[in-house]
């Protein structure tokens, strides 16, 4: 067996047969060709951001490293072609150097683009649907070898599986993204009382392209944070209050608070009290990416649910609930985010407009109560959980979930009828 492989949270671990690294499609090719003649099964890995096992494998691993090239640019459509491995942080570089970017981005860019896509990653925006709406057309390498290439003309069945595929249907080679002009975001973050994010919800998400809240437990504090397109940069933020801001405070300081929390759990009520007055208010304009994403080194664990937007305040008040029951602390705020409804099968705002809420807990310490909680809430509300992040749910659940669920097998069924790229993980929420 080769070298084990670890993501990023350092709660995911495995040991592959054999491990490829393509440089080409051709290469990606012939090692799925010869691991289906071989009977290995296959998963491709990017960063390892996500935190559930969906890239395990004892078979073989696909590194994509290989494969981050930027394959075409054509500024007059604003397509994009890139290959699957390409980094976000990369990729919005490279888009930059064009003029171009991303409409919408999560706040952590050093995924792949063909992970984040796979799990169905998305920012926030009431306007904006997940990343993976942004996907105009797609090619991936099937159990045979055969190269697919799918678009919303060209196996559009195809392609409404695999814009959020989970990596269950082979290995995304090439990913062709509409972008949209390079643009300028104001940047508005401030602390405020709770009340202030939920009873003027409405206002907030009308009033602001992106709009989203930090809640820090035992508090009834919040940060908001509201962008929103301008036409020029015309407030950078100084040098030194970046780092102050997101390296210093939100890197270095948190860490030593969360360790801390960990090895005094008592303390974490304080420190959580603390955290929510440190961050003071600050407005800025920057490129879009630059506003968007930001550094997090601080490891954690991580569930999210996508819930019907109506039912924030409800599963809220039941997640307060849950801190308030636990044994033990948490010392990671809560983020909340919010969707519009899109067309992707598999995409967790599937038809509705949606609202998330992410809950944390520092590594080390313990979280599966917690997430066990607040799940059964989620649940009991018709919540969808993120494809990349810790959930206890199976295909049974799923199959209520979402309404193309078996289209979603039945493109399996044809792409992989041998089932070469699934693992215990994918045959626990799709089916074996």
């Amino acid at each position: 067996m080769t070298q084990p492989w670890t993501n990023w949270a350092g709660n995911q671990r495995t040991a592959a047969r054999r491990v490829v690294r393509p440089t080409s499609r051709d290469e990606l090719s012939a090692a799925v060709a010869t691991a289906s003649a071989d009977r290995l099964r296959v998963k491709a890995v990017g960063s390892g951001h996500s935190f559930t096992a969906a890239a395990l494998t004892d078979g073989v691993r696909v590194s994509l490293d290989g494969l981050a090239g930027l394959v075409a640019v054509d500024p007059d459509s604003r397509l994009v072609t890139v290959q699957a491995g390409m980094p976000l942080q990369v990729l919005n570089r490279v888009l930059a150097e064009h003029g171009l970017a991303l409409p919408n981005l999560g706040d952590i860019d050093v995924q792949t683009i063909s992970g984040a896509l796979a799990t169905g990653t998305h920012g926030t925006g009431a306007r904006y649907g997940c990343l993976s709406t942004f996907v105009e057309a797609m090619e991936l390498v099937a159990a045979s070898g055969e190269v697919v290439r799918c678009s919303s003309v060209e196996r559009p069945d195809v392609f409404a599986a695999a814009r959020v595929n989970i990596g269950a249907l082979g290995v995304v080679s090439e990913l062709t993204l509409r972008c949209v002009e390079a643009f300028t975001l104001r940047a508005d973050e401030r602390p405020a009382p709770l009340s202030a994010a939920l009873d003027d919800l409405d206002g907030h998400l009308a009033g602001n392209d992106h709009f989203e809240f930090y809640w820090f437990p035992y508090t009834d504090r919040v940060q908001l944070k509201r962008n929103n397109r301008v036409a020029a940069p015309d407030a950078p933020l100084a040098g030194w209050r970046r780092w102050l801001d997101d390296e210093f405070l939100s890197n270095t300081v948190f860490a030593g608070a969360c360790r801390l929390g960990r090895a005094v759990p008592a303390s974490v009520p304080t420190i959580s009290r603390i955290s929510a007055r440190a961050l003071s208010a600050r407005t800025y304009t920057a490129p879009s990416h630059e506003v968007f994403c930001t550094s997090r080194r601080v490891r954690f664990v991580e569930m999210e649910y996508g819930l019907p937007r109506e039912a924030l305040r409800e599963a809220f008040d039941g997640l307060r609930g849950v801190l308030a029951g636990l044994p033990y602390p948490v010392v990671f705020p809560v983020e909340v985010r919010f969707t519009a409804a899109d067309d992707i099968w598999l995409s967790h705002g599937y038809g509705r407009d949606s609202a998330y809420i992410a809950i944390h807990q520092y590594v080390g310490m313990p979280y599966e109560e917690y997430f066990r909680r607040f799940e059964e809430i989620a649940v009991g509300l018709g919540g969808r959980p993120h494809w990349g992040k810790m959930h206890y749910r199976d295909a049974e659940y799923f199959a209520r979930a979402y309404p193309h669920f078996a289209d979603f097998g039945a493109v399996r069924d044809r792409v992989d009828p041998d089932r070469m790229f699934t693992n215990d993980y994918l045959d626990r929420i799709l089916g074996g």
